[in-house]
């Protein structure tokens, strides 16, 4: 966990610091987490993270946009407002319901959603760029459980024979 941790989330870092970008975020580190220690868990699946995190982007930002705060200063920097509230109740819980119906839970969406609907990262490009960065440490986390003998799923855990 450690070696694998620090090597993805450092690659990751180097390029949000070459391509000023998100390219690392708070959420990465526990799907990091999940791939590194519990790379057999169906939430640890390649299926599960890029799916989770795209539903936790769209509703993060469906909610900035419903509540009119997509183009609003971070919670952090304005305070916590009604309309943030309501953000980041309605992203959390749409997040939720939507990957349980997907069949495609991933807790760490839960964090990239909150991310959004608090103002933290709302531009649509970067919104891309996180999606890309999940990608990116799904693949790490393919190459290096393979490397490591683990039989680490491409895309989603298989069902077992009956």
């Amino acid at each position: 966990m450690f070696l694998n941790g620090f090597v993805t989330i450092a690659l990751l870092a180097g390029v949000a610091m070459v391509s000023r970008t998100p390219f690392v975020f708070p959420s990465l580190g526990p799907t990091a987490f999940l791939f590194f220690f519990t790379p057999r868990a169906p939430a640890a699946s390649p299926r599960h993270t890029i799916y989770g995190h795209a539903i936790g982007i769209a509703c993060g930002y469906g909610a900035l946009w419903l509540f009119g705060l997509q183009h609003a200063p971070p919670a952090m920097a304005t305070g916590v407002s009604l309309g943030r509230v309501g953000a980041a109740a309605l992203s959390l819980a749409s997040t939720g319901a939507l990957m349980i119906v997907a069949k495609a839970a991933h807790p760490p969406a839960g964090a990239t959603t909150l991310i959004i609907a608090l103002g933290i990262v709302t531009r649509p490009f970067h919104l891309l760029v996180i999606e890309i960065a999940v990608v990116i440490l799904t693949l790490q986390a393919i190459v290096i459980n393979r490397l490591a003998g683990i039989d680490y799923p491409l895309w989603a855990l298989r069902d077992a024979p009956r």
